[in-house]
């Protein structure tokens, strides 16, 4: 039960979370279309311009020759091979370039198809390659496993509710079958069905309850010695802030979880195994 409250804790605590991180991941996935030495600045920004135009086109970010070269600089320039290398090169050879992000893996084509049919072939002469079937099956596999997240949890919520039922149910039987003189004993004096069922229901509720004190103060000291790593990794996300700024709104969502699944399991124990 506590498994199960935990989770359903996280579902709420990381909805917004998992979006900015889903994002950021998809962020990643794009094609570039780079751009012929001889192409002129007006003609690429142009060309961008046409892409915003494309339903599908989520952004279009132009890098030009030399911002390329500073990127390339700043991610190696601890690799002393690499800027080596550069140096015999000489001189500045990365190529402007457009990277192009789409709202859906499928969207990508269309943009490909735009490239190579719509746009006009003044411009068209000025592309030297699009890499878009180079990355196709990692623009695949990001989205895929993006747009499974949430099913995942949903599916996992769902496998440890039963569980939880299960167990607290097997809880509440044992207790009847226990108790089974006594309960005969309640009977026999006139005791109402409601005297006789209350404390096995007050049992599962009191479960719940207690299941909901130990998943707060784990996900309490996960939430604060997580926050400051996660908050590193992506600036501006401080999972600690965030719960404590929804504290009342957890505790009400792992309360109605943990005495809702306690309470369910309870009953359906009371109705097969207490014959009153």
């Amino acid at each position: 039960m506590t498994m199960t409250i935990l989770l359903a804790t996280s579902l709420f605590l990381f909805k917004d979370i998992s979006q900015i991180l889903i994002s950021a991941i998809r962020e990643k996935a794009d094609i570039s279309v780079y751009f012929k030495t001889a192409a002129q600045e007006e003609d690429i920004l142009n060309i961008q311009g046409e892409l915003s135009k494309i339903p599908e086109v989520k952004d279009v970010e132009y890098v030009s020759k030399e911002k390329a070269l500073e990127d390339f600089i700043q991610r190696h320039k601890d690799n002393q091979v690499l800027m080596g290398s550069l140096e015999e090169v000489g001189g500045n050879p990365f190529l402007a370039a457009l990277n192009v992000r789409a709202f859906e893996a499928s969207q990508y084509q269309a943009v490909v198809n735009f490239l190579d049919a719509t746009l006009e072939p003044v411009y068209q002469n000025l592309i030297e390659k699009v890499d878009y079937y180079q990355r196709k099956p990692v623009i695949e596999r990001i989205f895929a496993l993006t747009s499974g997240a949430g099913k995942v949890g949903i599916s996992l919520s769902i496998v440890l509710a039963i569980v939880a039922i299960l167990v607290a149910f097997n809880t509440i039987r044992l207790a009847i079958l226990n108790q089974a003189e006594e309960i005969k004993i309640q009977r026999l004096v006139g005791a109402s069905n409601w005297f006789i069922r209350g404390p096995f229901l007050v049992q599962g509720a009191i479960s719940g309850i207690i299941s909901t004190l130990i998943s707060l103060l784990i996900f309490a000291l996960i939430c604060w010695f997580l926050g400051p790593k996660i908050e590193f990794l992506f600036s501006g996300l401080n999972v600690w802030k965030f719960f404590t700024g929804n504290f009342f709104t957890i505790i009400l969502i792992q309360l109605s979880t943990g005495i809702l699944l306690g309470a369910i399991s309870s009953s359906i124990a009371i109705r097969k195994y207490l014959k009153v």
